[in-house]
C-alpha cells in the first residue's frame, strides 16, 4: 500500500471508495442500507472536492442493484461494485448474487453487520443491529454457499486491501460474486490515508502446444465431429474465436437448450440446431466448449464418442452434480485454445469433410425450412402465437444490433429458435431463478448504451420481477429498454409438469390445476403508465407488428415500453 493524499478524519467510508477506484469499478449500484452513510458522505466530499469516483446508482431493491450489475458484467466483464444492506438485504439479493454465480459474472458484494451494539466506544451505531439485523456467524458466512469467496473487513488497516482482493478473486476464472462483510463501526473508524494498488486484468493461462496438437489429430480422423457449447460467448472473443474453429474444421455447432448466451451466429450454415440427441448415438468425436452441464441426465453417455473438454475451469466448483465424461481436458483460454486448434486446420481428408458439409448443410436447410414453416402456420393463427411475437421482434431487430436478455420459460426454445440472434453478446438466458430480468436488461443496457435491448419474459416471470423498482431505475437512470411480455395468463411450466407427472390424477380428473392460473392478474403494462413509460396490450395477430414498432420507436426515442402480448399457449 501505499500513502494518498487524504485529509485527516478521513474514516472507513473514504477506504471503501478509495478501494472501489483501485478496483476500476466503474458504478456503484446500491441498495439503500443505514450502514453506507460513511460511503456516502465519502463520496459526497469526493464530488465537492472534483475527484474520481466510480458513478453512483441509488437503487430501491436489491434484486435491482445485483441484477443490474449482471447485467452490466455480462458485457462488460469486469468487477463491479453492490451495496446491499445487513443480513436482510444480501438475503433479498441472494437470488440474484446467485444468478451472478451460474453466469459467470464478478462483482464485488458488500454488506455490513455491528460489531458493539451499542456497548462499544465510539458512534453509536443504533439499536437496530441489536434488535433485527443481525445473524448469528455473520453475513458473510451466509453469503458463503452462493459466492465464489465470503470473508470479513475485520479492520480498517486491511480494509482497503480486502476489497480489492475480493475483486481480483471475483475476476479470475472461474469468474463470479465475492463477498465482504464490512462491519459498521469499521466503516465509522478513523483511517490513515493508506491505499490499495489498483488491480490490473488476470492473465491468461493457455494449453500447451503439445497438449493441442493430439486433439487436432482427433479431428482430423473423425469422420462425424461435432461442437457443443453453452457459454463460449460469454469469454471475451470467444463467439468470435468459435466461428473461426468451427470454419477452418467445417464442423457443425449444436447450442443446446442449457445454453445461456449466445455462442454462435443461428443463421450461420454450421449451425445445427438445439438438439444433442441425434449426436448422441452418431458422433465419434464431441468438443464440449464451455459445457458445464451438456448430458441430461447426466448418466446420459454418448455410446461411441471421445469427448474433449475444452474449459478454462472444466469442473466448475460451484456446480452440485457434473458429469461430462471427458476423455481429454484442454484447459486455459477458450479462446485462445479455438484459435490453436484452428490453426492446425490442415492435411484433412478432404473426402471425409464434404460429407460431414453436405449432411450438415441439408440438416441446416431442413431446420430453416422447419422455422419458416412454424412462422407460416403463426401467421394463419387466430389469436397470437409465441411463435411469431418472436420473429416479428427478429425482422424488426433485423441490422439494428439489438441485445435479447429472455426471462422466459415454456417459451425459451420459441425465442431462441425464431429470433435467432447472430452477433457476439446479442442473447443472454436469465440466470438462477425467476423476477431478476429487468433488472438484467437494464445492466446492459448500462452497459451498450446505443444498441437497442429487448426483454422476452413470460407473465409468470413478470410477477416475480421487484417491477416498480425496475421502472424506478430505468426512469431514474434514462435506461429505456423494450418488455415484451409473453402472456398465456399462466405458470404453464408449473402446469406442464403436473400434467406430466400425474397425466390420469386427481386434477386431471376435476380440473383443479393449482398453482399455475394468472388470469386475475390486472393488465401487466399498465404497471408502466404512472412512470410515463409506453404501454401496449395486443391481442390479435394483425395489431401485433404496428405495436411492437411503435414500442421500438418509443425505446429510440429514450422512453421504456412495455408490450403485453396475450398469446395463445
Amino acid at each position: 500500500m501505499t500513502d494518498s493524499d487524504n485529509k485527516q478524519g478521513a474514516d472507513g467510508g473514504d477506504a471503501v471508495v478509495s478501494a472501489f477506484n483501485a478496483v476500476g469499478a466503474d458504478y456503484i449500484f446500491c441498495s439503500s442500507g443505514s450502514e453506507w452513510a460513511p460511503v456516502w458522505e465519502s463520496l459526497a466530499r469526493r464530488h465537492r472536492d472534483g475527484k474520481p469516483v466510480p458513478e453512483y446508482l441509488d437503487l430501491t431493491h436489491e434484486t435491482v442493484a445485483v441484477g443490474m450489475a449482471t447485467g452490466y458484467g455480462l458485457v462488460k466483464r469486469r468487477p463491479q461494485a453492490v451495496l446491499l444492506h445487513a443480513a436482510p438485504g444480501l438475503l433479498q439479493g441472494s437470488m440474484a448474487v446467485h444468478g451472478a454465480l451460474l453466469a459467470g459474472v464478478p462483482m464485488l458484494v458488500t454488506s455490513s453487520e455491528s460489531t458493539t451494539y451499542g456497548d462499544g466506544p465510539g458512534q453509536d451505531p443504533g439499536g437496530q443491529w441489536y434488535r433485527n439485523l443481525s445473524i448469528v456467524g455473520g453475513p458473510h458466512h451466509v453469503a458463503q454457499p452462493f459466492t465464489k469467496w465470503a470473508n470479513e473487513a475485520a479492520d480498517i488497516s486491511t480494509l482497503p486491501t480486502m476489497i480489492t482482493r475480493a475483486a481480483e478473486l471475483a475476476w479470475r476464472a472461474p469468474a463470479g460474486p465475492a463477498y465482504l462483510n464490512i462491519p459498521l463501526e469499521i466503516l465509522l473508524e478513523e483511517w490513515d490515508g493508506r491505499e490499495a494498488k489498483p488491480i490490473v486484468p488476470p492473465g491468461s493461462v493457455h494449453s500447451s502446444p503439445e497438449e493441442v496438437d493430439p486433439v487436432a489429430a482427433m479431428i482430423r480422423e473423425a469422420r462425424n465431429p461435432v461442437i457443443v457449447t453453452e457459454t463460449a460467448g460469454r469469454e471475451a472473443g470467444g463467439f468470435e474465436a468459435l466461428v473461426a474453429f468451427a470454419e477452418a474444421w467445417n464442423l457443425p455447432v449444436v447450442e443446446p437448450d442449457s445454453a445461456v448466451c449466445g455462442n454462435f451466429p443461428r443463421t450461420h450454415p454450421l449451425h445445427a440446431g438445439s438438439d444433442i440427441g441425434p449426436w448422441m448415438d452418431e458422433a465419434d468425436l464431441i468438443l464440449l466448449v464451455n459445457c458445464r452441464a451438456p448430458f441430461y441426465p447426466p448418466s446420459r453417455k454418448p455410446s461411441k464418442a471421445k469427448i474433449v473438454v475444452i474449459d478454462q475451469v472444466p469442473q466448475r466448483p460451484h456446480i452440485v452434480y457434473q458429469v461430462l465424461f471427458a476423455d481429454v481436458h484442454l484447459e486455459g483460454n477458450v479462446a485462445n485454445t479455438l484459435r490453436q486448434l484452428a490453426k492446425r486446420a490442415k492435411d484433412m481428408d478432404d473426402a471425409a469433410v464434404t460429407v460431414r458439409r453436405s449432411a450438415q448443410e441439408e440438416r441446416h436447410a431442413a431446420e430453416q425450412a422447419a422455422v419458416a414453416a412454424a412462422e407460416s402456420r403463426a401467421e394463419q393463427s387466430e389469436g397470437v402465437d409465441p411463435v411469431l411475437v418472436a420473429a416479428t421482434l427478429r425482422r424488426l431487430l433485423d441490422g439494428k444490433d439489438g441485445v435479447v436478455v429472455d426471462e422466459t420459460i415454456t417459451h425459451s426454445r420459441v425465442v431462441k429458435r425464431h429470433l435467432q440472434t447472430a452477433g457476439p453478446d446479442s442473447y443472454f438466458y436469465v440466470q438462477g431463478g425467476l423476477g431478476q430480468g429487468i433488472a438484467v436488461a437494464l445492466g446492459v443496457k448500462l452497459a451498450v448504451e446505443e444498441r437497442p435491448v429487448v426483454l422476452t419474459i413470460g407473465d409468470g416471470a413478470f410477477t416475480y420481477n421487484p417491477v416498480i423498482p425496475s421502472y424506478d431505475a430505468a426512469k431514474a437512470y434514462e435506461l429505456p429498454v423494450l418488455i415484451v411480455v409473453f402472456n398465456n395468463q399462466a405458470y404453464k411450466s408449473m402446469n406442464l409438469n403436473h400434467r406430466r407427472f400425474y397425466p390420469e390424477g386427481a386434477a386431471a380428473e376435476t380440473g383443479e390445476w393449482l398453482g399455475t392460473d394468472l388470469h386475475r392478474l390486472p393488465r401487466l403494462a399498465a404497471f408502466a403508465e404512472p412512470f410515463g413509460m409506453h404501454t401496449e396490450t395486443v391481442d390479435t395477430t394483425d395489431a401485433l407488428a404496428p405495436a411492437l414498432e411503435r414500442a421500438l420507436k418509443a425505446v429510440a426515442e429514450g422512453t421504456t415500453a412495455v408490450v403485453d402480448v396475450l398469446v395463445t399457449r
